[in-house]
């Protein structure tokens, strides 16, 4: 594989950005996100996407109180919060320069990443899973798993580790990386921090408590075994084939 160089890399981030592929959203799910048509002079806002199954599809591995809590105050709450920073930066910015507006940027920059980073994945997370899910993938992921992890044993032992030991709140992630085209495992810290920019998130696995302690409570450890009977391996298939074409 040739070595990009500065002016291809730059172009490949920018059209991830401008696809939806930066978040690791499919075409579908890129149009659902299409934010309303803003009230003139105001900022545009994004919307809350429906789950792509009942709240009970997924038992008994994940619960229908959870997914309901999930799902319609916690992933809405980013949502909200999202749209919140968003109009905020609108309003110091239309302070002008030298205006005490300016001294909230940093806060309100610092929700954004927050709560847009929360909603981004939480987008991805419904679609990873489904009803009579897991088993191992087939398919071009499942060929790209086994030349960079080894085999499939290996990966999983991999990406359950790593969702177990994050610290504090977070995510396991998997990732396409672009520059050396290869999947990686992260485990980030909240939804920002211990991420790498230019990664497009191919499955993601939502470790902060609310996402499991009302059935498993403090074993998070159960929780990530059993995620592994929902994962929806052909939706994780097919955002690897757009991260793919579109970082050729």
């Amino acid at each position: 594989m040739s070595i990009p160089n500065r002016r291809e890399i730059l172009g490949t981030l920018g059209t991830l950005a401008a696809a939806g592929g930066w978040i690791g959203l499919t075409a579908e799910e890129s149009a659902a996100q299409a934010p309303a048509t803003p009230t003139p002079g105001g900022p545009k806002e994004y919307k809350l996407p429906p789950l792509p199954y009942p709240p009970d599809a997924l038992e008994p591995h994940i619960d229908a109180q959870t997914m309901t809590l999930h799902h319609g105050k916690h992933h809405a709450a980013y949502v909200k919060g999202l749209n919140e920073a968003i109009a905020k930066l609108e309003a110091a910015r239309q302070g002008g320069a030298g205006s005490s507006g300016l001294d909230s940027i940093r806060e309100w920059t610092d929700s954004l990443a927050f709560n847009g980073s929360g909603h981004t994945l939480h987008t991805v997370f419904w679609e990873n899973m489904k009803k009579g899910g897991g088993g191992e993938p087939k398919g071009a992921i499942g060929k790209q798993i086994a030349g960079d992890f080894g085999s499939f044993a290996n990966f999983q032992a991999h990406f359950s580790t790593t969702a177990k030991k994050v610290q504090g709140s977070g995510w396991g992630i998997v990732a396409w990386e672009p520059l050396s085209g290869r999947l990686i495992v992260l485990g980030a810290e909240k939804h920002q921090n211990l991420t790498m920019f230019g990664c497009v998130p191919l499955l993601v696995l939502d470790v902060w408590e609310h996402a499991y302690y009302l059935k498993y409570q403090n074993n998070r450890g159960g929780y990530v075994d059993a995620f592994w009977n929902v994962i929806n391996w052909d939706n994780v298939d097919s955002r690897l084939a757009a991260a793919m074409k579109l970082t050729a």
